[in-house]
């Protein structure tokens, strides 16, 4: 008899335990899946779901990347279209001609005042557009001084635009060496022909 209320002992603790293991293995019902989580539940020895966050940018109010800002105006090239039928004005600025260092493209100190009256002007008349014109002297390749005078000719753009000057008003072109403005071989010369030139552009009459 001891042996075989012994043995029913066995039998009922077996099936108890097996109940218990199937229980744990057992995973919560009626799980949604989430997106980017797993689609099962953890088991007693895996790590719990982590808690469900919102996507990135989501809900955050966070600001936009550096590839979602607007473009910088001063990079953005104006609409050609709309300088084609303006008549240029190459004396009304002949004064304001902004001189460069040698082999540099900065504004110097001592020409910004050259380009503040420009702008002082155009802030006045609204209608009007501007044309720079970057130039070189004749030392360098022609390739070189092309690029040069578009680099002077853009820094004074940048600096209209600073002062600002709305950057669809103001077209640049680049002559590098072909057009001096003085003829000669020395530094007289060359430092007259460094020079970044104003050119107003005034709509047809109708």
């Amino acid at each position: 008899m001891k042996v075989a209320r012994i043995l029913n002992l066995l039998v009922v603790g077996f099936v108890c335990a097996v109940v218990i293991v199937g229980c744990q293995r057992k995973g919560p019902k009626n799980v949604t899946p989430i997106l980017g989580a797993p689609t099962t539940a953890p088991g007693p020895d895996e790590t719990p779901f982590p808690p469900v966050e919102n996507p990135p940018g989501v809900g955050q109010g966070e600001k936009p990347t550096g590839k979602d800002l607007p473009p910088d105006p001063k990079a953005l090239p104006p609409n050609l279209e709309d300088f084609g039928n303006m008549l240029g004005d190459r004396q009304k600025f002949k004064e304001q001609t902004v001189y460069f260092d040698f082999d540099r493209a900065a504004v110097r100190p001592s020409e910004k005042s050259k380009v503040e009256f420009v702008a002082t002007y155009l802030k006045g008349n609204p209608t009007n557009k501007l044309r720079v014109e970057g130039h070189c002297d004749e030392r360098g390749t022609e390739e070189y001084n092309r690029a040069l005078g578009e680099r002077r000719a853009l820094s004074v753009r940048e600096y209209l635009i600073n002062l600002g000057i709305g950057a669809d008003r103001i077209i640049t072109i680049s002559y590098g060496e072909d057009r001096p403005a003085v003829q000669g071989q020395d530094e007289s010369a060359w430092s007259k022909n460094r020079r970044g030139e104003f050119v107003l552009l005034l709509p047809k009459p109708q």
